[in-house]
């Protein structure tokens, strides 16, 4: 077996140990409301990488060498945070998408307005996961840490975080967008909550100050990249391969970093944030040859 068949099969393995982690923090479907709690887990259960949760978790063993008891409710909120917002991404009102992962996305399946509901159901959910934490400690800077990494959460979330980005985004939408305006959404709209995947997981795990900004910039790099790699595959990617309809930025009129930059130059600048991403972790203490294989691997990826 060859070393990247080895790390994909770990990266498989660990994939299912978050799915296991996560599925104890997902709401029991009863009561009255319990059609958008149904639609809740649907989402949730629609698969994906688990990419936030995992790099969290990673970052966490980089400083402790294991996973914090604390880190694991803030794996299933981010994770739901994530969610919330493909669901309200696929809405007709924003990307107007009918799949997501080769499902029905969430709004196809139960309506538009549950759709809504939904997205919003679980990012406030999220918040009420993530302060579970405070019960795994009676450590005055653990609880300190935890209350921190809460903030950190809302602050990445929220309008100066990924709602600020899909803000732009769509404000721009059909218009031609400058490159500074580009690299904002980009930086807010994906960028923010792997940020604050990582830097929650380097916190928690009492990272120095110092080294929590390596990690800050490291995971603004991956963000980047990971946009960009995300424009390229829309345009050389397959339904097939990426479980969603391919080519649906150059039908909704987006400009992209690949139709402002070039498909050569789109994968040149990938090659580079990852470079620059590599650095950025061989500045912090500990080693972590998992997380910079996936570090590497979210670069080149085919979906």
């Amino acid at each position: 077996m060859s070393d990247m068949e080895q790390f994909k099969a770990e990266m498989e393995r660990r994939t299912k140990e978050i799915e296991q982690i996560i599925e104890p923090y997902l709401p029991e479907e009863t009561g009255h409301q319990k059609t958008v709690l149904e639609a809740m887990n649907y989402s949730m259960k629609a698969g994906g990488k688990r990419l936030r949760p995992m790099l969290m978790q990673e970052v966490c063993r980089l400083f402790t060498g294991d996973v914090l008891d604390c880190v694991i409710p803030f794996m299933a909120a981010v994770e739901m945070i994530h969610t919330s917002s493909l669901v309200h991404d696929d809405l007709p009102c924003m990307d107007d998408d009918r799949l997501r992962r080769g499902k029905p996305s969430t709004w196809a399946e139960y309506g538009e307005d549950i759709g809504v509901l939904t997205g919003d159901a679980l990012m406030m959910y999220a918040f009420e996961t993530a302060a579970r934490a405070f019960e795994t400690s009676i450590d005055p800077d653990e609880i300190s840490a935890i209350g921190r990494a809460i903030g950190i959460l809302a602050h990445k979330t929220g309008a100066f975080g990924m709602i600020g980005g899909q803000t732009v985004d769509v404000e721009l939408a059909g218009s031609d967008i400058p490159r500074d305006k580009l690299d904002f959404i980009y930086r807010l709209k994906t960028g923010a909550l792997l940020e604050a995947s990582m830097l929650i997981g380097a916190v928690l795990g009492g990272a120095a100050e110092e080294d929590c900004k390596i990690v800050e910039r490291l995971a603004s790099h991956i963000g980047m990249a990971f946009q960009i790699q995300d424009d390229i595959l829309d345009v050389t990617g397959s339904e097939e391969e990426l479980g969603k309809p391919a080519g649906s930025d150059a039908r909704n009129g987006k400009t992209t970093y690949v139709t402002l930059e070039g498909l050569e130059k789109a994968k040149k600048d990938v090659e580079q944030l990852s470079a620059q991403a590599i650095e950025d972790l061989e500045q912090l203490p500990g080693n972590n040859e998992f997380l910079e294989n996936l570090i590497r691997m979210l670069m080149d990826r085919k979906k």
